[in-house]
C-alpha cells in the first residue's frame, strides 16, 4: 500500500522545506485571521484536496448533486480550468467547454436542471450566484479544499487510495500542495479510488494511519462504471464491458491518475492497451495521428473507450478517422461507498443543508419573534426522502 504509485525525489528535499515554509505562512496569516475567510448564509460544501493531480473530484461532486438534487435547489461552482473565459459566467445548455473547462461543463450536460457556474474568486461567484438566484439552497464548491477565502459549512477532503498523503511529500519532491496538517481542516476524509475488495485490516490500517481528529468523519469509495456509451452518431449501440471478452480495446485518456480504471479493466478486457496523457489534455494534430495508428493496429473486434471528461475535448477534435469515430465510447463512473457508508454520509450531508438552508433561517428568525403558547407544539420536522446513489 505505501508508495503503490508514490515516487519522491530526495534531491528536491531542500526545495520542499522551502516551499511547506512558504504554505505554512500563508495557513497562518488565515488561522489568525490576516487573510479572511468568509461565512455566507448559503450552506456551502467544498470538496477538494491537498495534492496535484486527479483524486476523484468530479464523481464526488456529481455524487452529491445527485443526492441533493430531487430535494434542494443545488448549485455548482467551479475555477473553470483551462476555460477560454474570464470572470463569473453561469453556464446554459448553450455554453461551449471552451467557455466553461471540460468538468463543469460535463456537470451541466449531465445534470441541465442544476446550476453550474465558473469563477476563479470563489467569494465573487458564490454573492453572484445568491443575487441572481436567491432561491438556492446550497452550492457546491468543485476543488476548493484550499481556497481559504470561503469557510464552507462542510470541508471534504479527497485521498488518493493509490497516493495516501500519509506518505507522500511536499512539492517539488512530492506532490502535497501543502504540509500534512492541512487535513485537519477536513469535515470529512474520504478515501478514494478503493479496490472493492478492501481487507479489513487494510481499513485499520489506513485509519490509525491518518490520524485524524474526533471531529473528523472517514469514509472509503470505489468505483462504479456503467454501460459504454457511443460518442459520435456513428457509433454502434451501447455496449456492457461484460460483454468484451473476445475484443481488443484501446484506453485512451486525460486524466491524472488512470491506474485504477486500467487495474479494473485489465480482467475484463484481456487485451486491453493504454494510451495516457495528462490530465486536462489538449489533443493535438500529432496526438490524433497516433490515437488513429495506435487504434488501426489492434485485431478486430476492437473498440476505444475513454472517459466522460476526454469526451468533453475529444468532441472537439478534427482529424479522426473514420473507424475511430465509428468505435469510440465513453465509460461513465459512478462513486460507491464500502463497508455500508452511504447510509451515514447521506444523512449528514442532507441534515447540514436542511438545517442551514436560508429558507430554515428565515423560518426560523420568523418563528424566534412569535409569542410562544404552551400549548402550542411547534413546528413539524420537515421529513426528507433520499436513496442511496
Amino acid at each position: 500500500m505505501e508508495g503503490d504509485f508514490i515516487k519522491i525525489n530526495k534531491w528536491l528535499l531542500p526545495l520542499s522545506w522551502l516551499y511547506g515554509i512558504a504554505s505554512n505562512f500563508r495557513n497562518t496569516l488565515f488561522n489568525i485571521g490576516v487573510l479572511k475567510s468568509r461565512n455566507f448564509d448559503v450552506p456551502i460544501i467544498a470538496v477538494g484536496n491537498i495534492t496535484v493531480g486527479g483524486s476523484g473530484k468530479t464523481p464526488h461532486v456529481e455524487y452529491l448533486i445527485r443526492l441533493l438534487k430531487g430535494t434542494f435547489h443545488t448549485a455548482v461552482l467551479s475555477r473553470g480550468y483551462k476555460r477560454k473565459s474570464k470572470g463569473f459566467l453561469q453556464a446554459s445548455t448553450k455554453t461551449t467547454m471552451p467557455e466553461i473547462g471540460d468538468e463543469p461543463f460535463q456537470m451541466k450536460q449531465k445534470y441541465p436542471d442544476v446550476i453550474v457556474a465558473v469563477d476563479k474568486d470563489r467569494c465573487h461567484g458564490i454573492d453572484t450566484l445568491v443575487e441572481n438566484d436567491k432561491d438556492i439552497d446550497v452550492i457546491l464548491l468543485d476543488d476548493a479544499f484550499q481556497h481559504r477565502y470561503v469557510k464552507p459549512g462542510i470541508n471534504i477532503l479527497l485521498v488518493d487510495y493509490h497516493r495516501l498523503i500519509i506518505y507522500d511529500k511536499l512539492l517539488p519532491a512530492g506532490r502535497l500542495r501543502e504540509p500534512l496538517n492541512g487535513k485537519d481542516r477536513a469535515d470529512i476524509v474520504i478515501v478514494t479510488k478503493c479496490p472493492k475488495d478492501l481487507k479489513p485490516m487494510e481499513y485499520r490500517v489506513i485509519t490509525k494511519a491518518m490520524n485524524l481528529y474526533p471531529y473528523q468523519q472517514l469514509f472509503f469509495t470505489s468505483i462504479d462504471y456503467g454501460e459504454l456509451l457511443p460518442v459520435f452518431q456513428e457509433a454502434k449501440k451501447a455496449q456492457d464491458l461484460h460483454d468484451l471478452k473476445d475484443h481488443s480495446a484501446l484506453l485512451l485518456t486525460g486524466i491524472a491518475s488512470p491506474q485504477q480504471m486500467t487495474h479494473d479493466l485489465q480482467p475484463l478486457i484481456p487485451q486491453l492497451t493504454s494510451l495516457a496523457f495528462g490530465d486536462h489534455h489538449v489533443f493535438s494534430k500529432k496526438d490524433v495521428e497516433l490515437i488513429n495508428s495506435t487504434f488501426a493496429a489492434l485485431p478486430s473486434p476492437k473498440l476505444i473507450i475513454t472517459t466522460e471528461k476526454d469526451v468533453t475535448r475529444l468532441q472537439l477534435v478534427e482529424g479522426l478517422s473514420q473507424e475511430v469515430r465509428s468505435n469510440l465510447y465513453a465509460l461513465p463512473i459512478n462513486v460507491c461507498f464500502l463497508q455500508e457508508q452511504a447510509q451515514v454520509f447521506n444523512q449528514q450531508i442532507i441534515d447540514y443543508v436542511h438545517k442551514n438552508s436560508r429558507n430554515s433561517i428565515l423560518v426560523k428568525r420568523k418563528d424566534d419573534h412569535k409569542p410562544q403558547d404552551s400549548n402550542h407544539s411547534g413546528n413539524r420536522p420537515r421529513t426528507i426522502s433520499f436513496r442511496d446513489n
